[in-house]
């Protein structure tokens, strides 16, 4: 039943489906069934896999609700054949909770009160709407608790207004409303104008709800939040509340006085606070979708940043006051040696640092410097550039941003426990340069940069979805086992934490892996875990050429058989492309083994022990731009794209402040979203086209001029 309803809901076909909610419920992950698990699911791709787990663990919560809702009704004796037959029906959660909502236990209400008080008969006779004259039959309510025939109509009318309000009809007939007519408003709040400036253009703000994007509306959130405004969403009540009369009072009613009553009260009191309430979880829920879309999209194209490679690097955390750390790090990333320089005021001791870094570039034959692009970053920049060094000896700027939370962290107090915070931090920036995803996976993805409005999302779901990234990432590119991190082995599938640290220890223990076979002598590392993994570890130089490739061990066989099949060993069928090329892939097709796995093989045969990610180009800033001062409008820079939103993308040109490149003006067509125009990372031409020194913003274009 589930898989039916997530395949209608995704227009996915229902074997697809099936294959894939069976593969997640043995505990496979996404990386593995997408990779490795095709002919189960029909070729879907990682997103598509990721759309139907999402889907099953919502039906998954829904069906406990649902048993929560039958349990509760059946508790009260109310629990008719009918009424559990729709219950089980029932897949929508609004639907659901709508259905619950009369038997929903509640704290006491005036329809409540009203009821003990012995008013519900006279709210029937009203409802009726047959009685001629509701304050006769009124009388008859008087009692000690209800002193006149007015308290007891008013009763009355608290409890028909209870009713209209958790009437599956009505709700439905002003959530539409609210859905199509709405108009989200927020307006300051009494007092906090001054103190809440940064929100100024939301102080008296509208937007149709159907159409506010998510930014717009996460920072409305925000400013609310903040204590600084207040939202709400302005609907026609008059129309609302006539089309409730026309629903609930009959032509010619009898108590057409007191059901009017009744009808605006329970729109007033009670529907519109709750559909309101409602219908501004659901806007926020789907702005941050957005916005988790558009920082999970940033993050991936981030991890996957072109890297230098195995280069010997000198990195530099730049500085004013207290100088500038510099570290040189081998092919590796080790750490080999660590000093500072104070080329910078108040110190002005550029010669002795500009010798500094010549003696420790040839000492150390550096085939590279990164240069944290923070304070001081040009600066030192510019000090790099002029050593005179050989011209192969490259020069790269790298994001500091979240250099300081990795140099903080456990993790960095765990690899460098003998030395402090800002010597961690010119590691992880010049670790960075050699692999950005090895080093980033350290730091809390919030922390990177490139986000949105992340800390006013929902953040269980936003961690979980960057968690998914990230993971998709690291088993993308693959690990060398043999000097993965134990933060990176935590993201490869199947393994975790603990299965990661224990690969480190055994590691320590007993030297470098020699095979993946190997791989199932570390502790408490099982059949399932090594079936998971083994796909993305990469063993170097090992026993077997296949395990420096993406060929799962379960297919070494199929390989082994195409060797044989072409009269060479295993080794030559890897050296050897063309002679591949001369393979009939359908020769390998089995009733276990289908030709999407086959084609996969041969692909992973022709790109053994190749990085995934693009080259590393090397970029230089406009070396006359330093500060905003030096800007002009209608100058073309370069620069470097450092975060994308759903309204543009933010480019740096060498000075502190980023420029914004609006959507309307990232190219000559009409851009959709700004991810079709531009990706992170990647060189670009602007034109500087505002300059806001006051508020420290700068607008950029991409367009050619007019």
């Amino acid at each position: 039943m589930l898989e039916q309803i997530i395949s209608q809901r995704l227009q996915i076909a229902l074997p697809q489906v099936q294959g894939t909610v069976r593969l997640l419920r043995e505990g496979a992950t996404i990386p593995f069934i997408s990779r490795y698990r095709k002919e189960a699911t029909g070729s879907l791709d990682e997103v598509q896999i990721g759309a139907v787990r999402e889907q099953l663990d919502k039906l998954t919560e829904l069906e406990a609700r649902r048993q929560t809702v039958l349990a509760t009704i059946e508790a009260q004796g109310s629990l008719t054949g009918e009424l559990r037959q729709r219950i089980a029906a029932c897949w929508d959660a609004v639907e659901l909770e709508d259905i619950y909502l009369p038997y929903k236990p509640k704290r006491r209400t005036r329809a409540t009160v009203a009821r003990e008080r012995g008013l519900e008969p006279l709210a029937n006779i009203i409802q009726a709407q047959n009685a001629r004259d509701a304050a006769q039959q009124a009388r008859r309510f008087v009692t000690a608790d209800v002193p006149t025939p007015e308290e007891a109509l008013a009763g009355a009318c608290d409890i028909i207004a209870e009713r209209i309000a958790e009437d599956e009809r009505a709700r439905n007939s002003v959530r539409r409303t609210f859905a199509r007519e709405g108009i989200v408003h927020s307006k300051v709040v009494k007092g906090k104008d001054a103190g809440g400036v940064k929100y100024s253009d939301y102080f008296d703000a509208t937007s149709p709800l159907r159409s506010i994007s998510s930014h717009r509306f996460l920072a409305m959130r925000r400013g609310e939040d903040d204590g600084i405004l207040k939202i709400s969403i302005d609907v026609d009540a008059g129309h609302i509340t006539e089309n409730l009369c026309r629903q609930f009072i009959r032509p010619g009613s009898a108590t057409r006085e007191y059901m009017e009553a009744a009808v605006a009260d329970s729109f007033k009191r009670l529907i519109r606070p709750s559909i309101e309430t409602e219908t501004l979880a659901a806007a926020k829920e789907k702005a941050d979708d957005e916005a988790i879309r558009v920082f999970a999209e940033n993050l991936r194209q981030l991890l996957l940043s072109a890297p230098l490679g195995q280069k010997r690097v000198i990195a530099v955390d730049p500085g004013f006051r207290t100088g500038c750390k510099v570290v040189v790090l081998d092919a590796q990333g080790n750490l080999v040696h660590n000093t500072t320089i104070y080329p910078h005021p108040p110190q002005n001791r550029y010669a002795e640092a500009a010798e500094t870094l010549k003696t420790l570039a040839a000492k150390y034959k550096a085939e590279a410097f990164a240069v944290g692009d923070g304070t001081a970053g040009r600066e030192t920049e510019q000090l790099v550039r002029s050593l005179g060094l050989d011209g192969s000896v490259q020069l790269f700027m790298v994001s500091e941003d979240g250099a300081s939370v990795y140099s903080a962290s456990a993790a960095a107090r765990e690899e460098f426990p003998d030395y402090d915070v800002t010597v961690r931090g010119a590691v992880s920036i010049g670790r960075r340069l050699i692999d950005p995803l090895s080093e980033l996976v350290k730091i809390d993805p919030k922390s990177i940069g490139v986000g949105q409005y992340q800390h006013s999302v929902d953040q269980p779901k936003l961690k979980a979805r960057l968690n998914t990234v990230v993971e998709s990432c690291v088993n993308r590119v693959g690990v060398n086992i043999n000097t993965a991190s134990k933060h990176i082995l935590t993201y490869i599938s199947g393994l975790g934490p603990a299965l990661a640290g224990n690969i480190v220890a055994y590691r320590t223990a007993n030297g470098s892996f020699k095979s993946r076979k190997e791989v199932l002598k570390v502790p408490r590392l099982g059949a399932k875990a090594y079936e998971q993994a083994a796909g993305f570890l990469r063993v170097v130089g090992g026993e077997n050429p296949l395990d420096n490739s993406a060929v799962h061990p379960e297919s070494y066989h199929i390989v082994e058989r195409m060797a044989a099949d072409a009269g060479v060993s295993v080794d030559r069928l890897l050296a050897d492309k063309e002679l591949r090329k001369t393979l009939n892939p359908e020769r390998y097709v089995t009733e276990k083994v289908g030709l999407p796995t086959v084609t996969d093989i041969l692909e992973a045969l022709d790109k053994r022990g190749l990085d995934p990610r693009e080259q590393l180009q090397v970029f230089s800033f406009d070396p006359n731009i330093h500060t905003i001062d030096d800007l002009r409008t209608g100058m073309r820079l370069p620069g470097i794209v450092t975060n994308i939103t759903a309204f543009g993308a933010f480019v740096d040109i060498g000075i502190k402040q980023d420029g914004l490149v609006h959507i309307s003006q990232l190219a000559d067509r009409y851009v959709a979203s700004p991810a079709d125009a531009v990706h992170l990372g990647q060189h670009v031409e602007v034109r500087v086209t505002a300059i806001d020194t006051v508020r420290n913003r700068i607008s950029l274009s991409m367009r050619s001029e007019a």
